[in-house]
């Protein structure tokens, strides 16, 4: 069971529809598992979930047609390299679920479908368990964007330092910018909330401190999860 589907030759030999039909619907079955699991209590978007659910059988495809072709392998591989993805940047764990769908689909399409399953079954379910159970996370819900706008006869060089210490595990700034014909200073600082419940307490110390102008305090709009 553990043997390829495919023989092993070295020259180029052809492929039986039956094994490739085989090989392609395996790869197909283990693609919807991947879907899943990358779906599985986390936010996704349907298009993804569909390109990681075919992308083993595409893989298993391009894998059969080359066949040892060296010729082949080697169009293959410069048609590849013309594509161009025009899309937003993926998170990490999303790259993580594509390389495993083209490792999938490459084991199918060397015909070693038993060892694809064995793949799919103990990865996908390690990155679900992962990202189910919060491994690796830290306090990142605390992690906050604070813009703060002050007049211009403030010194705003260390005007909230005392308030930071007393609220926040961090804090750097991020931001000047001017505004209203330069009579105000917008601040940008990223900090950390040492406790969500004194959020309040602290915007409005920093309103007596800024002349109760404009004071927005929202997540941070920076992800952490890109490579």
């Amino acid at each position: 069971m553990l043997e390829s589907l495919f023989p092993t030759t070295t020259t180029s030999s052809a492929l039986s529809v039956g094994p490739m039909l085989a090989g392609i619907a395996s790869a197909l079955g283990l693609g919807l598992v991947l879907a899943w699991a990358y779906s599985f209590r986390s936010r996704a978007t349907r298009s993804f979930v569909i390109a990681l659910a075919v992308l083993p059988a595409i893989v298993a495809v391009v894998i059969m047609m080359v066949n040892g072709n060296i010729g082949a392998g080697v169009a293959v591989a410069g048609a590849f390299s013309l594509v161009r993805f025009r899309s937003a940047p993926g998170s990490a764990r999303d790259i993580s679920f594509i390389f495993l769908a083209m490792a999938v689909g490459l084991v199918c399409g060397m015909g070693y479908v038993l060892y694809a399953a064995i793949i799919t079954v103990i990865l996908g379910a390690v990155l679900a368990v992962y990202q189910f159970s919060g491994f690796g996370a830290k306090n990142d819900f605390r992690d906050r964007l604070l813009k703060i706008t002050i007049p211009e006869d403030l010194d705003y060089a260390g005007l909230f330092t005392d308030i930071f210490a007393s609220y926040t595990t961090y804090h750097e700034l991020v931001s000047v910018k001017t505004s209203n014909m330069g009579s105000l200073y917008k601040l940008s600082y990223e900090i950390g909330v040492a406790d969500v419940a004194d959020e309040k307490s602290m915007i409005d110390e920093i309103r007596c401190r800024n002349g109760n102008l404009e004071v927005a305090l929202t997540r941070q709009e920076v992800g952490r999860e890109t490579l």
